[in-house]
């Protein structure tokens, strides 16, 4: 089966179906972290339409996630209906940027790829394009931690849980917020290393996808 696994640069989930024989690919402007496996540093655009039997995507979440919405709009604008608020005046293109990320989202979930996976956080996409198929945790795969992780799943099974174990730690920031340990102790560094840390699959997870999506059969 040909695998291709947009927007990963660590290689763990095109590794788990390299080793169970499968020709998987991963693609990212990023160089990859793990040289063992084929990974193309380059627009995904340019090799989405090479004739795959599955695509697992993890478009970046940045302008899609929960999170950002408070970004969207002027702080002091909040009684204002949303057509009527400024823009925010840290981020004055929020909006197509959120707009060009839900774009992206659609262009991978359209590929004329027979099964397809694109994994997010809670965020718009539930909106734009319907609820996910189902949320997931690394919890339920072996790893105690918790991730809300949704999945829309085009002519693939729901993942099974394959261990369930504890929801790993959680910690509560000076501000109240209560949020994962493992979010919290990403390595310090620059924003960018801190959100590559925090965005790669967690290796349960990658591990059970190329287990229970190995043998496909046309429609589920």
């Amino acid at each position: 089966m040909r695998v291709l696994v947009a927007c990963e640069y660590s290689g763990r989930v095109r590794d788990a179906f390299l080793d169970r024989g499968h020709d998987a690919w991963s693609c990212d402007l990023l160089p990859t972290e793990s040289p063992r496996g084929f990974h193309w540093e380059r627009d995904i655009e340019d090799i989405l339409y090479d004739g795959w039997d599955l695509l697992i995507a993890h478009p970046p979440c940045t302008f899609l996630a929960s999170s950002g919405s408070r970004w969207l709009y002027h702080p002091d604008d909040k009684h204002l209906p949303v057509e009527e608020r400024r823009p925010h005046p840290l981020y004055p293109n929020r909006k197509k940027d959120r707009q060009d990320a839900i774009d992206f989202f659609m262009m991978l979930w359209g590929a004329p790829i027979p099964h397809i996976a694109v994994e997010n956080p809670v965020g718009v996409m539930s909106s734009v394009l319907g609820k996910p198929d189902q949320i997931v945790h690394p919890w339920q795969f072996g790893e105690e931690v918790s991730k809300d992780t949704c999945l829309w799943l085009k002519n693939l099974p729901k993942l099974k849980p394959t261990k369930i174990v504890g929801k790993g730690e959680i910690v509560t920031l000076s501000s109240g917020k209560k949020i994962p340990a493992w979010y919290s102790n990403a390595p310090s560094g620059t924003k960018e290393e801190r959100q590559k840390a925090r965005s790669r699959t967690f290796k349960g997870m990658a591990e059970t996808m190329a287990q229970q999506w190995s043998n496909l059969e046309n429609t589920y």
